[in-house]
């Protein structure tokens, strides 16, 4: 089966890559058609995330395992796509080069049969240009006042003798 999906760069212009591919093919394949289909060098840092309806970031498949002995995690050339998605789980979050923090929000749009005349991965549709630099990302936490009254705004952390901990505690 050939998946069709429609990555998106996290930004505020409209920039974003349809790319067919082989169900079967591996996230590390998957990797290496974004970044030409994008015009990255392919030589940083990437990792994918499995994401649900709220493009919340799930379950880490990296390029390469870093976890130094801890628990091992996923990594791309050992999972293949249908591994990870399929109509139910449609979503995926990609981010390529950790210093610049280029974010993908990727869908897989459809599922089809594969034409005998067509190589994959294929480009099928590029829009947009990707900008010079990564795009910036606000970093904020949600707040709610209501559940807060005791936040205080006015905070100074310059002051530490109305905090509760000793200053010399170590």
């Amino acid at each position: 089966m050939i998946y069709r999906f429609r990555v998106i760069l996290d930004a505020k212009e409209d920039v974003f890559r349809d790319i067919e591919i082989n169900s079967e093919n591996t996230l590390e394949e998957f990797h290496n058609s974004i970044t030409q289909a994008f015009g990255f060098e392919g030589n940083e840092m990437a990792s994918f995330y499995v994401s649900n309806e709220q493009w919340e970031q799930g379950e880490e498949i990296a390029l390469f395992d870093l976890s130094e002995g801890m628990d091992s995690i996923r990594i791309m050339n050992e999972t293949s796509l249908d591994d990870v998605t399929h109509k139910e789980q449609p979503r995926l979050i990609y981010v390529y080069d950790f210093l610049s923090m280029w974010t993908f929000l990727v869908e897989l749009a459809d599922v089809a049969d594969a034409d005998p005349e067509q190589t994959y991965p294929n480009l099928m549709f590029a829009h947009g240009i990707i900008p010079d630099e990564a795009p910036d990302k606000e970093f904020k936490a949600e707040r709610d006042d209501d559940d807060n009254e005791d936040y205080d705004d006015d905070l100074d952390s310059e002051d530490y003798d109305d905090l509760d901990f000793n200053e010399n505690w170590n």
